[in-house]
């Protein structure tokens, strides 16, 4: 049991009714954002393994220069559930409005920097011309959308502080919806092949974030709150963020020193890893759901000097964590010879992808624990310990990964599956490194800090 005991009081069912309320629509709103790769995945995947490859490459770059700014969502979560717990709900809004006024000034730059380096950026991970053609592609038309997925990311952020989850989940549905349409349409309707997946997602994104943002400037508008960038705090809502960001950070640069790795042992290792790593990203994303429900409730409960309640919470979500992080395990277990079959035609590619889940399968306990500690401390605002701690576990798993790396030669010669196995069990190893770390500093008190 991962927890020492499940918290038996008289509000138990109320903290239940809570988490629920919460994390149900995070869940269905997280499985669909994900879905976007997905549905990109199948059906690029069905174009060739080059494209599937590329598109690998290519994903990875793009979300790591995404969700480097994921502190825009967790980060204006922690400070407006506080505001909200404190019952500063103007200045709770307020700082939302800071956090999308900073998503709209990032997200222009990097767009612009992505869009001029794309293929540069590409051959980085040293994958064949091939792939890494089909990747500068899609990298750079993706590129204008990075705007509207920073937006996304701020507007998320407001609503869950106001523990609102209901309203992204609508909007991670619509758009889901119609990223899948466009990408068919585009890619086999009007044949511009992986070109065309990427326009549909930069169209679905970009409606994503015009949605959400009518929601939070209505609510700002209700109370009275001023639209105007204050760039004074704005800059503090980014200063904010950094020990986040330089967390962010570490966790990218992980993912993608194993896609470097994926890319040293072979095209058909790298495809499949991309396959993996696609579907990692859904499951953790699904884990994500209670980490969201730990964001707002912590951050609420602190505001609310209710430092017996936060944990009590932190027990019950971590009992949860690890329940859930079983589900997900059994089912990718059950299904890992039927998942890679919706994704490539390439039988090299499904073996080692069916193998690959395998090991992705066992790990997934150990996922959910992770990701709702991570939640806590961050609803916390525990940002430079996180910061801290993630660089640490960084630092112990780039050598086991350089000597996959190093032996790559000999995994090459053993057959992809062989390979592929060994990197994600390097790779499972780094997610029970995260784990120790996170749990020996919940274990503290040095995270509860109470008040507004």
């Amino acid at each position: 049991m991962p927890v020492d005991e499940t918290p038996a009081t008289a509000e138990q069912p109320s903290v239940h009714r809570q988490i629920l309320r919460l994390a149900v629509p995070a869940f269905l709103a997280l499985v669909a954002e994900p879905l976007f790769l997905l549905a990109d995945s199948a059906i690029v995947g069905h174009l060739g393994t080059d494209e599937l490859a590329g598109l690998g490459v290519a994903s990875a770059a793009l979300l790591t220069a995404a969700n480097v700014y994921i502190f825009l969502a967790y980060g204006t979560t922690a400070l407006v559930a506080r505001q909200l717990g404190a019952g500063h709900e103007s200045q709770a809004v307020g700082a939302g409005i800071d956090g999308v006024w900073l998503s709209l000034g990032l997200g222009a730059i990097t767009a612009v920097v992505v869009a001029i380096f794309a293929g540069p950026i590409c051959d980085l991970f040293g994958a064949s011309a091939a792939a890494a053609d089909e990747a500068s592609v899609y990298l750079r038309i993706s590129a204008f959308g990075i705007p509207g997925m920073l937006a996304v990311l701020a507007a998320t952020g407001v609503l869950r502080g106001f523990q609102d989850t209901r309203t992204p989940l609508v909007a991670a549905t619509v758009g889901f919806t119609c990223n899948l349409l466009l990408n068919l349409l585009l890619v086999y309707g009007a044949g511009l092949g992986i070109a065309g997946s990427a326009l549909g997602t930069v169209l679905a994104q970009t409606g994503m974030a015009a949605g959400l943002l009518v929601v939070v400037l209505r609510r700002a508008h209700r109370l009275g709150t001023p639209l105007r960038p204050h760039p004074a705090r704005v800059l503090a809502a980014a200063l904010f963020g950094i020990p986040l960001l330089v967390r962010t950070l570490a966790l990218r640069a992980a993912v993608l020193a194993s896609t470097w790795v994926a890319a040293e042992l072979g095209d058909v290792p790298l495809a499949a890893h991309q396959v993996a790593m696609t579907i990692f990203g859904f499951l953790a994303f699904a884990l994500d759901a209670l980490a969201i429900a730990a964001q707002a409730l912590t951050g609420k409960a602190l505001g609310a000097r209710d430092i017996e309640g936060t944990r009590a919470m932190t027990r019950l979500m971590l009992w949860w964590g690890w329940w859930m992080g079983v589900a997900l395990g059994v089912g990718v277990a059950a299904l890992h010879t039927v998942l890679p079959v919706l994704f490539t035609g390439d039988q090299q590619v499904r073996d080692a992808l069916a193998a690959a889940l395998l090991v992705l399968a066992i790990g997934q306990p150990i996922s959910g624990l992770v990701f709702v500690l991570d939640g806590v401390l961050i609803g916390a605002g525990d940002g430079r310990a996180l910061a801290l701690l993630q660089v640490l576990v960084l630092v112990a798993y780039l050598p086991l990964l350089w000597l996959v790396h190093a032996n790559a030669a000999a995994l090459r010669a053993d057959g992809a599956t062989h390979a592929l196995v060994l990197l994600w069990w390097t790779f499972t190893g780094f997610m029970a490194l995260r784990l120790v770390a996170l749990g020996m500093r919940a274990r503290s008190d040095r995270w509860l800090v109470t008040g507004a």
